[in-house]
């Protein structure tokens, strides 16, 4: 897989020969990655047939598509090469888009491959624009052989070098992955739509960058209204599921995952799942368009959790790339209550070890090579709460209430179960919609560290 540089500016590809389709069959070049087996530098994944070659290129190029595109303020950029994990029953493609609020990923499942699984594991594989007008010229029934991994490819470079890549990576993609996993774990099924209706519905979408709205049962589809409504899901920039359209002649159905909506919500991050032949496609919107996920917040707590940390490595090495974790039968096995287990995952997924899929409502296994460490490190809220504990900042009033004082003043912060408030003015603005302020964060871990001590 690649090599993040120590300012973490640019991720490295390495490739022995890039992505192509040579006749039949389409070859998916590796580059570094972890198996079951180890690190290896190339690895071979699957080999065999896809069963559904058209929609399966499609949804690729809409991968694609997602990968290179800033939905907010657009400007050019170029390709980011996706994340690409074998579960063994099932291929995971990945995907952020590159101003970070559009998360895509295609699920290829085992009703359309036929094939040879050699490794399970997670690399990156090579895109490329060659690669892509390839995979538009793919239609008609006929099944496509598909290599993921060097020993079969047959598509070489002419004089037989390396392919070397070395692709912007902004810090915001490396929070993203965590932020959308504990963000979407905590979604329901709202909206399901059949192939006919998810057309109609996906076709009257503006065309034009919209605002945030909200889709609305209305009989067999959705309707889209300005504000929400018992039952809606938000659908900011509605523009941002157009990659959708080119898979239409596919579609077997469409769902939506959200929170619970309510008269008076806010914008909330959503799922719109598109249901192929034997595949999935996956589009994770942020709540509006100007926002990415790596500013939601929805880490922060697990991240300043010492105790998280250490039993994110106990139940880290007993993941072996499930296509679903149970957090049940994975507390069992490391010993743990279920909560403990869930933070730990939730650990797990801020270095991009599990990710989750709302269709099954189940995590899944992967390896990105990111140190959590340094994605904690990232989050200027955290390493500003860490600041005020050590300087002694945080003062309890009474159990369920604290006076951090800072630079712009004292603010109080109130505890109601696991709830919390604070007088700051970000808590003013977000009330808590985006995460824990600073506030917040620095007396919950003075609060557990106390709790620890008591123990002691």
């Amino acid at each position: 897989m690649a090599t993040t540089a120590a300012a973490g500016a640019a991720q490295s590809y390495t490739y022995t020969r890039p992505s192509g389709i040579d006749g039949g069959l389409l070859g998916l070049s590796t580059s570094g990655g972890t198996t079951e087996s180890g690190p290896q530098p190339h690895p071979h994944f699957f080999s065999g047939v896809l069963t559904q070659a058209a929609p399966a290129a499609a949804a690729l190029i809409g991968l694609a598509d997602v990968a290179q595109t800033r939905y907010h303020q657009p400007r050019p950029t170029g390709f980011r090469d996706p994340v690409v994990t074998c579960n063994g029953d099932r291929l995971r493609l990945e995907s952020f888009s590159a101003c970070g609020g559009v998360y895509a990923r295609l699920d290829v499942l085992e009703t359309a491959m036929d094939g040879e699984v050699r490794e399970r594991g997670t690399t990156n594989v090579d895109v490329n624009g060659p690669l892509r007008e390839a995979l538009a010229r793919v239609g008609g029934s006929d099944p496509l052989h598909l290599a993921v991994g060097e020993e079969e490819l047959a598509v070489t470079t002419m004089d037989g070098a390396v392919v070397e890549k070395k692709v912007p990576l902004p810090d915001r993609w490396l929070r993203g992955f965590a932020e959308v996993q504990v963000i979407t774990a905590g979604f329901d099924p709202r909206a399901e739509l059949s192939g006919h209706d998810a057309v109609r519905f996906l076709r009257s979408l503006p065309r034009g960058r919209g605002g945030t709205a909200w889709a609305v049962p209305a009989g067999r589809t959705l309707r889209l209204a300005p504000r929400p409504a018992p039952g809606a899901i938000c659908l900011a920039g509605p523009e941002r599921l157009r990659t959708m359209l080119p898979l239409l002649r596919f579609a077997r159905a469409l769902r939506a995952y959200g929170p619970s909506a309510k008269t008076g919500t806010g914008p909330t991050a959503s799922v719109w799942e598109l249901e192929l032949p034997g595949m999935r496609y996956v589009l994770t919107l942020s709540p509006e368009r100007s926002r990415g996920f790596s500013g939601e917040g929805a880490v922060l707590d697990a991240l300043a959790t010492d105790e998280a940390a250490g039993d994110a490595d106990l139940v880290g090495a007993l993941l072996s790339f499930e296509p679903r974790v149970e957090p049940d039968l994975l507390a069992e096995r490391a010993g743990l209550p279920l909560d403990r287990t869930k933070a730990a995952l939730v650990q797990l997924g801020t270095s991009g070890r599990v990710g989750f899929d709302t269709a099954e409502a189940a995590f899944f296994h992967r390896e990105l090579p990111y140190d959590p460490s340094r994605v904690a490190s990232l989050n200027p809220r955290l390493r500003s709460a860490r600041a005020l504990v050590e300087d002694g900042s945080v003062r309890f009033t009474g159990d369920d209430a604290a006076v951090v004082t800072t630079g712009g003043g004292e603010r109080h912060v109130r505890f109601d179960g696991d709830a919390a408030s604070c007088t700051c003015p970000w808590w003013f603005d977000h009330r808590g919609g985006r995460g824990p302020c600073k506030h917040v964060l620095a007396a919950r871990i003075v609060r557990r560290d106390a709790s620890v001590e008591a123990v002691r």
